[in-house]
């Protein structure tokens, strides 16, 4: 019996030879491909303009203007304090405490600053008067006991 081009034997060796071909590209393929990739991130990485270390003029540029931004804007809870406090110098601690609570009202989000408000106006209200008992005299029942213990502490 004689085989054929077209025969099965022809087939088989044919596909074996394709299966060959194509599991050495694969296998090329399985090693070259991620060096490839690799190396073109990288290029991709360091060809990007930030990808640049930083000298050390634009390193102290930015923290001083991060200096001078936090320098120029106090916050409002420190605003409303210094305000309070030369209120209370000029008038008398009852007014002072009255506008802190008022301002609380107005702008809820200055309550989690009122103990510390209240305790520094305690403070100036001792300095203000001297003796601790006649700074209690103006005591307000805003943030609890703040202002008392605020002139306790000075006492």
């Amino acid at each position: 019996m004689r085989v054929t081009r077209w025969g099965r034997g022809a087939t088989h060796r044919y596909d074996r030879r394709v299966n060959h071909v194509a599991r050495r590209i694969g296998r090329s393929l399985a090693l070259v491909l991620p060096v490839v990739l690799v190396l073109s991130g990288t290029l991709a990485v360091t060809s990007v303009p930030w990808a640049t270390a930083p000298s050390e003029s634009d390193v102290l540029a930015a923290s001083a203007q991060k200096a001078s931004s936090q320098a120029k804007a106090p916050a409002p809870h420190e605003v409303l304090r210094e305000r309070l406090v030369a209120e209370l110098q000029e008038k008398n601690p009852a007014v002072a405490l009255t506008n802190l609570q008022k301002e609380i009202t107005r702008k809820p989000s200055l309550a989690e600053h009122c103990t510390s408000i209240a305790k520094a106006l305690g403070r100036a209200a001792v300095k203000k008067y001297g003796a601790a008992y006649r700074a209690h005299q103006y005591s307000r029942p805003v943030c609890d006991t703040s202002f008392a213990y605020g002139i306790a502490q000075m006492s």
